[in-house]
């Protein structure tokens, strides 16, 4: 059984940071393709990034520059470096992981999802 588990979410002002970090379980993880999800309520779930096995790294065009996807192996473990915060970054974000035979275009419904940690920007 899959078990992905977010932390490191808050309350952060504008312009603040914070590092999200999510524990995978029951996965062959260096192998699998990871990633990162926000949905605001009373909206549909949004890509923010992802990252291959390999560390090839993708990112919605409204974090560029701003947050860094990363993963560490050993510790099976995928992070989310979150810099230059602004009020619309506001959501809950969820780790994902992708099932395999499957797109990003088709994780709400295919991939393995955690249970989200808030994220609060305050002006």
């Amino acid at each position: 059984q899959v078990r992905l588990e977010e932390s490191g979410g808050g309350l952060v002002e504008v312009g603040g940071s914070l590092r999200l970090s999510c524990v995978a379980a029951g996965s062959t993880f260096k192998s699998d393709d990871m990633g990162w999800f926000r949905q605001v309520p009373g909206k549909e779930r949004e890509f923010v990034a992802t990252i291959s096995w390999v560390n090839e790294s993708n990112y919605a065009d409204s974090v560029v520059g701003r947050f860094t996807i990363s993963r560490d192996n050993a510790k099976n473990t995928i992070y989310l470096q979150m810099n230059s915060l602004k009020p619309d970054d506001t959501a809950i974000y969820y780790c994902v992981r992708k099932r395999f035979g499957f797109a990003w275009s088709e994780a709400a419904t295919s991939a393995y999802w955690g249970q989200g940690t808030q994220v609060t920007v305050s002006l």
